[in-house]
């Protein structure tokens, strides 16, 4: 079996345990997302860890009132996830599976946290909703700040997560008014094993996992020289 059929097949098996006990409307919906799945695989474009949270995730928004897209095309430069529309709210979901690339193997925690910052800055000014995706093994180090209510940024925040997402995206970087305005609003717990997704309040979430000691502060001390 080749590769563009394992990942069909995939999809397919999926697909069946999505819409064993929905509706036909909800059916039809994600088969017409299965296939631009399968398209955009054939063009190399995607990859099953990813695709099939995005389709588990797509569920979710639909059952909630959405008309959902896949690899939705923001702009010239940014493509989206899951892009999602209700009446006149939009909402934006970027699917995150923890790969980390070779170059930052000896910083991985700083590199995921400022790839984080940087797509909750870029993409949640284009949505009234801003989501991050996550498997259940995975946590996500994003800055504490960004899940904050906007009136609640300190100054000093926002130059940490500057310089944050400066050591690593500066094309374009992202400026000091984007950071002020961005926020993440939710993130979804996506148990692919079990079809289903959880929806956490950011905040809580890594106040959470802090708590726990799973992660820790990405603004701390031990970030600020990078």
């Amino acid at each position: 079996m080749s590769n563009k059929e394992k990942f069909e097949r995939d999809l397919t098996i999926l697909l069946q345990r999505l819409t064993y006990t929905s509706e036909p409307t909800v059916e039809a919906k994600l088969q017409l997302l299965k296939d631009r799945l399968v398209t955009l695989h054939k063009e190399n474009v995607v990859k099953i860890n990813h695709s099939v949270m995005e389709l588990v995730c797509a569920k979710y928004l639909i059952e909630e009132g959405y008309d959902v897209e896949l690899e939705y095309g923001l702009n010239s430069l940014l493509t989206c996830d899951l892009y999602g529309v209700k009446s006149l709210e939009n909402f934006i979901v970027e699917i995150e599976t923890g790969f980390i690339p070779p170059e930052t193997a000896l910083s991985p925690l700083t590199y995921t946290s400022a790839r984080l910052a940087s797509k909750i800055i870029r993409y949640s000014s284009f949505a009234s909703n801003f989501a991050l995706g996550v498997p259940q093994h995975y946590i996500l180090p994003f800055p504490l700040a960004l899940a904050k209510p906007i009136p609640n940024r300190t100054i000093l925040e926002i130059e940490q997560i500057k310089a944050l997402c400066d050591a690593y995206y500066q094309n374009p970087p992202v400026t000091y008014d984007e950071i002020r305005n961005a926020r993440i609003h939710v993130v979804y717990i996506i148990d692919v094993d079990r079809s289903k997704v959880q929806a956490v309040d950011p905040e809580v979430y890594l106040k959470m996992a802090m708590q726990k000691g799973v992660i820790f502060d990405c603004l701390s001390s031990e970030f600020e020289e990078l």
